[in-house]
């Protein structure tokens, strides 16, 4: 639910999309390992009604997110004490359109030759390889519409790295993927809304992709300080990106 009530998808494709595989750079922790690192993941697109035929998926996405929402560092919804946030819940917000969901890859040889966003043919169950959820999921993201009707073409979308994965490199390999499935999902631009300028990874993320700062909110968010002291009003970034458009890349290579 949004300011503008429910919101329908008119856009969307009548069959999931094709999964891709995305490389994540070698990182020198991956180094020192004493076996080859695996270095890429795959991305399915999933619906509710898709994700709930996977046993125990939804519960670990719905844990997950929860956990994310009590840090209250990141996400603007807030868990009241003595409230729960239920599975129920997350699935009218989080799943309300499409959702991406990345399996860190278990075989090299099954990335020979390919390259970022090349589709692949492998299920979820393939990819998972026998693996917990908490082993094998990178991170995922929701793709909706940030309006409705007239401005549905502009989506926005909701990511999460598990705590179990954090600090690998994985937010950036999703961000790629979102720019190669987001208009595949029916959608021309993207909106973040809310993009808490104290999140500096997301922030650096997003202008590294080109993304344009439209607007500054001021003491937009209620937020946890990180050192657990309480809590401080923080300002926020709106992110606006057209899809396909990176024109201001294009003109700084040209003075470059």
């Amino acid at each position: 639910m949004s300011a503008y009530g429910a919101i329908r998808t008119s856009n969307r494709p009548t069959e999931p999309l094709a999964t891709t595989i995305w490389y994540r750079p070698a990182r020198k922790a991956d180094l020192a390992q004493p076996s080859p690192s695996i270095n890429y993941v795959t991305i399915h697109h999933l619906t509710l009604k898709a994700a709930l035929e996977y046993s125990d998926l939804v519960p670990y996405l719905h844990a997950s997110f929860a956990e994310e929402l009590e840090r209250g560092m990141t996400y603007p919804q807030e868990i009241l004490q003595g409230e729960t946030y239920t599975q129920l819940a997350f699935e009218g917000y989080f799943f309300a359109a499409d959702v991406l969901v990345a399996i860190i890859g278990h075989d090299n040889a099954f990335a020979e030759g390919k390259q970022d966003g090349n589709e692949v043919r492998t299920t979820l169950d393939e990819a998972r390889n026998g693996r917990s959820w908490e082993e094998c999921i990178a991170g995922f993201y929701y793709v909706k519409p940030n309006y409705p009707g007239r401005s549905s073409h502009i989506c926005n979308a909701g990511f999460l790295i598990p705590s179990a994965q954090r600090s690998r490199g994985f937010g950036a390999v999703l961000a790629r993927s979102y720019l190669h499935y987001g208009p595949r999902l029916g959608y021309e631009a993207s909106v973040f809304n809310l993009v808490y300028v104290n999140n500096v990874a997301s922030v650096r993320l997003w202008e590294a992709l080109n993304f344009t700062k439209a607007g500054l909110i001021p003491r937009a968010g209620r937020l946890r300080k990180a050192d657990g002291s309480g809590e401080e009003y923080v300002d926020a970034w709106v992110f606006y990106k057209r899809f396909g458009d990176d024109s201001v890349e294009k003109e700084k290579q040209k003075t470059s």
